[in-house]
C-alpha cells in the first residue's frame, strides 16, 4: 500500500469515548492507504471507475441474502425501495450498454448480519471484465492482491468437491440427502430445521467444517460449485458428469474475501432463476421480491465477461491482523 499518509501524527484521545469511531485513526489512514491503492491499480489497468444508485425499486430474490427496504415518496406516491446488497444488478445494465470494463467501491447492505465479521453496511468493490474467462479474472486477482500486500501472492485453487472429501468426507455433488443430513447431524447440526434443502445442508456443514481451514499457507480460490449456489453464474459439466457452477470464491486465514462468476447473459434464464427464488422464498414464509425487469431485458446483452465481488472490509482485516470488522470500520452498527 502506499506510503503517503504514513507520517501522520495518531492523536487518538478520544478513542475511549462514547462517541468515538471503531477504528482508530491509526487504523483510518491504513485504509485511505489501502483504498487508494485499490483505485491505482484499477486506473492503471484503464477500467472505469463508475457510481450506481444505493436504492432500487428491485430487491433481492436470493434467500439467504437479506435486503433492507425502505420507504420512499415519489411523485407524492408512496413506494418501497431496497438497499443494494450489491452494485450488481445497476453495473450490469452499464455493461450490456456500454462493454467496458468498469468497477466501483461503494457501502452496500444486508439485513441481520452482525457478528465479528459481519457489519448490515459494508463495503464492496465489485468489477467486470468483459472477454476475460474466469482464469484471467484470477490471475488478476492475483495482481490485485499483490499490490496490496506489497508482495507476490500466488494462488491455490481447490475444487468445492474436493475440499467436502477432504474436510467432510462426502461428495457433495453425488451423496443423497440421507448421507447429508446424517453427517450434519453426527456433527450437532441436526436439529437446524432445513427440511429437504439439500443445498442449505451443505451451507451448513462447509462454513462450519470446511471454510475455516482454507487460505492459511496461501489464498485458496474454490472453484466448481453446486449450481444451487450461484444464480447469475454460467453453469458446465465437470470431468465427472456432475453439473456445477461456472464460481469461485477467494478464501484467506478461513474468512471468504471475494467471489467471482462467468456472468450468465441469458434473459430468460436470468428470469426463471429469480422466479425459482421466490417461489422458494413462499415456501419459507419470506416476503416476495420484485424483479429487476431492467436487468433481465440488459442480461441478453451483455458481453462475454467475468466479475467479482470482494469485501473491502474483510480484506483489510486480513492484511492488517483486525480480529473483527469494527476494527476497520468508521462506526459498527452497534455505534452508527
Amino acid at each position: 500500500m502506499s506510503n503517503s499518509m504514513s507520517s501522520a501524527p495518531f492523536n487518538d484521545k478520544a478513542n475511549s469515548q462514547s462517541y468515538a469511531p471503531s477504528m482508530s485513526l491509526e487504523m483510518a489512514v491504513k485504509r485511505a492507504q489501502f483504498m487508494e491503492t485499490l483505485r491505482q491499480f484499477f486506473a492503471e489497468r484503464e477500467v472505469l471507475e463508475v457510481q450506481t444508485p444505493l436504492m432500487s425499486q428491485a430487491g433481492n430474490t436470493d434467500v439467504f441474502v437479506p435486503s433492507i427496504s425502505t420507504n420512499v415518496t415519489v411523485q407524492d406516491k408512496p413506494q418501497t425501495h431496497y438497499l443494494h446488497t450489491s452494485p450488481e444488478f445497476a453495473m450490469k445494465r452499464m455493461l450490456a450498454a456500454w462493454q467496458v470494463a468498469m468497477y466501483q467501491i461503494c457501502p452496500v447492505f444486508r439485513d441481520n448480519e452482525v457478528s465479528g465479521r459481519h457489519n448490515s453496511e459494508f463495503t464492496m468493490l465489485e468489477w467486470y471484465r468483459p472477454g476475460f474467462s474466469l482464469e484471467a479474472l484470477a490471475n488478476e486477482l492475483s495482481d490485485l492482491l499483490t499490490a496490496v500486500y506489497g508482495q507476490p501472492q500466488k494462488l491455490t485453487h481447490y475444487s468445492y468437491s474436493q475440499a467436502f472429501l477432504d474436510h467432510v468426507g462426502l461428495h457433495p455433488l453425488t451423496a443423497s440427502l440421507e448421507a447429508i443430513i446424517a453427517v450434519a447431524t453426527e456433527h450437532g447440526f441436526g436439529g437446524l430445521e432445513l427440511g429437504e434443502d439439500r443445498q442449505g445442508w451443505l451451507d451448513v456443514l462447509f462454513s462450519h467444517l470446511v471454510e475455516p481451514n482454507l487460505g492459511h499457507d496461501m489464498p485458496t480460490l474454490i472453484t466448481d460449485y453446486p449450481p444451487a449456489t450461484a444464480a447469475l453464474a454460467k453453469v458446465e459439466t465437470d470431468e465427472q458428469g456432475n453439473e456445477v457452477a461456472k464460481r469461485f470464491e477467494l478464501y484467506i486465514n478461513g474468512i471468504e474475501i471475494a467471489n467471482a462468476y462467468d456472468e450468465l447473459a441469458d434473459g430468460a434464464a436470468l428470469q426463471a432463476r429469480f422466479e425459482a427464488d421466490n417461489k422458494e422464498r413462499a415456501s419459507r414464509g419470506l416476503p416476495i421480491m420484485p424483479i429487476d425487469k431492467h436487468l433481465v431485458a440488459a442480461c441478453d446483452d451483455l458481453p462475454a465477461c467475468s466479475g467479482i465481488a470482494l469485501g473491502v472490509d474483510r480484506l483489510l482485516m486480513v492484511v492488517t491482523g483486525a480480529k473483527k470488522i469494527d476494527e476497520v470500520i468508521g462506526f459498527g452498527i452497534g455505534r452508527a
